[in-house]
């Protein structure tokens, strides 16, 4: 390879990259104080290669109160006590890079928590003052100004306002412990670019950007009502199609300042060699989701119809054409993603449910030990299909396991703050948030010698590191295999569709690679080619439903 292809290749390196994203409090504890920290990440990073993935993405490890799982940020540039020290991510850092893995964090850039030392001035400094102007405080309306600004309410329910002491009112779209932030002040915007640097200068190579559609508003009056705002939601399938307010005008999504935010960015992840890597989360409108990902802005942006697909075959396909092709409009590759830490993990998901579908990406209840077997079965089918597909995967820890939701957590248990009743079911995002199984033959399951912050299952021994690693046909081994010959077969970004029937998504990568996955009730046959690796038996050439089959033609490598 000439030298220039190789720069190439480090440039991009995550176009195509098995991402795994670590949740710290629920990976590993290696002080037993039953929190997840980075001596546990360190003393299992084998794991991370022994899998195969090409990066490791951790969620908010900072100083917090938790009020909304560490994306409450009392400090940007620091660990939390409880997960380690500056010095152990070091440790984490240099021990992956080892491996030749890259390390992805999370920046949280909408809101920080109420324990900021900014936020904290802000209110000591009062009205008018400059440390006020760093975050949205407003005075409020009717006599003596008792309520709030307007009527808008926060994502988690509830006033998106909250008064403090002086009788002014700030803004938070999230928990009242997040309050957002200025962006129209060139202090945030500036001390945001430090932070970048901070990380960068510590060998991180990319972040994942927290809400990165919510940071610019516009809170000019008169402020339009919550009804007309919250019809008018930019998101994709969501409660309109944003006919109140022109594209990027919006009150506090999707806004088309963004744009130039995150151009100053790049600028910063440009500065490095090579440049750093940035995905953002940005539930948007399809359209829209283009200038996130721009090579001008962060490079990429997550895909999440894919995760919101039903197991509908026609519906896998749309979404996955649409997706391909404003991937190519923006210079960037698709992401494609089945679990993260908000959303009920997917074999849960795809299982047979007395939860509406509509309800099933943040809702579940116990399943028959049938329909986790058949709510299994498809996600790995789904799995096999998401890393044959060009563009980035992202796995998130425990699904390599093929890990249910746990759906039983008693209430004194639960930390989410968005959990609640919903048509009559629990919605709580805690269920994923389980810390893992290392082993079955400790009470812990290996996660911790003393506690789990949140509680284990006993089924977990079944389904545990140890219990898997031995077993060929484990869904652990299944996570090895594909991936391993994914990063074998990989080529250009680009699939040709092919006819396998009804009910039946197929498709062929360069090299002769062929992906088939069975969605509905019969078995298909299967198209010619050597079977490489199934979730199913493909005896007589032939897949089941639920199944999900690589084939390598005669072109094949």
């Amino acid at each position: 390879m000439r030298q220039d292809e190789h720069d190439r290749a480090d440039r991009d390196w995550w176009r195509q990259a098995v991402v795994y994203q670590v949740y710290p409090r629920s990976f590993a504890d290696g002080n037993g104080d039953g929190i997840g920290d980075f001596l546990g990440v360190l003393e299992r990073i084998d794991h991370f290669s022994a899998l195969g993935v090409d990066a490791v993405w951790f969620s908010p490890f900072y100083p917090s109160a938790l009020a909304d799982g560490g994306y409450d940020v009392d400090d940007y540039r620091d660990v939390a006590p409880e997960l380690g020290t500056l010095a152990a991510f070091d440790a984490v850092v240099e021990a992956l890079h080892a491996r030749g893995i890259r390390v992805v964090i999370d920046i949280v850039p909408n809101h920080s928590s109420d324990r900021h030392e900014r936020f904290v001035a802000a209110l000591a400094d009062g009205p008018g003052s400059a440390a006020r102007k760093h975050y949205l405080f407003r005075d409020g309306r009717g006599d003596g100004g008792h309520l709030p600004p307007n009527d808008w309410q926060s994502f988690f329910g509830g006033p998106a306002w909250t008064r403090v002491d002086d009788g002014q009112w700030y803004l938070h779209l999230f928990t009242p412990q997040q309050p957002d932030w200025n962006w129209q002040h060139e202090a945030v915007r500036e001390d945001f670019l430090e932070t970048l640097r901070f990380w960068g200068d510590r060998g991180v190579d990319g972040f994942r950007v927290d809400v990165a559609m919510c940071l610019a508003k516009d809170l000019s009056e008169p402020y339009p009502d919550w009804d007309t705002v919250r019809a008018n939601l930019p998101l994709p399938g969501g409660l309109g199609q944003a006919s109140a307010f022109a594209d990027g005008q919006h009150p506090f999504l999707d806004r088309d300042e963004l744009v130039g935010i995150y151009a100053t960015w790049r600028e910063v992840f440009e500065s490095y060699d090579p440049p750093l890597f940035a995905v953002g989360e940005t539930w948007v409108e399809n359209h829209r989701r283009v200038r996130y990902a721009s090579p001008e802005t962060l490079g990429q942006a997550f895909n999440f119809e894919f995760l919101w697909n039903p197991w509908e075959a026609k519906r896998f396909v749309d979404v996955i054409d649409e997706n391909l092709r404003l991937a190519d409009e923006a210079g960037s590759s698709s992401t494609w993603v089945l679990s993260n830490h908000d959303i009920i993990r997917h074999p849960t998901r795809y299982a047979p449910s007395a939860v509406p579908p509509a309800l099933r990406i943040n809702a579940a209840i116990p399943l028959s030990a049938e329909a986790r077997e058949q709510g299994l079965r498809r996600a790995q089918a789904a799995t096999l299909l998401a890393l044959a597909l060009p563009g980035s995967t992202y796995l998130y820890q425990g699904e390599e396991l093929g890990l249910h939701e746990v759906v039983d957590l008693p209430v004194s248990a639960r930390q989410d703050p968005q959990a609640r009743t919903v048509e009559g079911f629990f919605a709580t995002r805690d269920g994923c948030r389980v810390p893992l199984p290392w082993n079955g033959s400790s009470p812990l399951h290996g996660f911790s010698t003393s506690a789990s912050h949140l509680p284990q299952p006993a089924w977990f021994s079944e389904t545990s590191v140890e219990a898997q690693e031995g077993s060929p046909d484990s869904t652990l081994s299944l996570y090895k295999a594909a991936i391993a010959l994914r990063r074998e077969f990989t080529g250009a970004e680009r699939l040709d569709w092919v006819d396998a029937g009804a009910n039946t998504v197929a498709f062929c990568r360069p090299g002769g690679w062929i992906s088939v996955t069975n969605f509905g009730d019969t078995p298909i046959d299967l198209p010619p080619g050597r079977v490489l690796l199934s979730n199913v038996d493909t005896t007589g050439h032939r897949l089941p439903p639920d199944g999900g089959v690589w084939l390598a033609t005669h072109a094949a490598r």
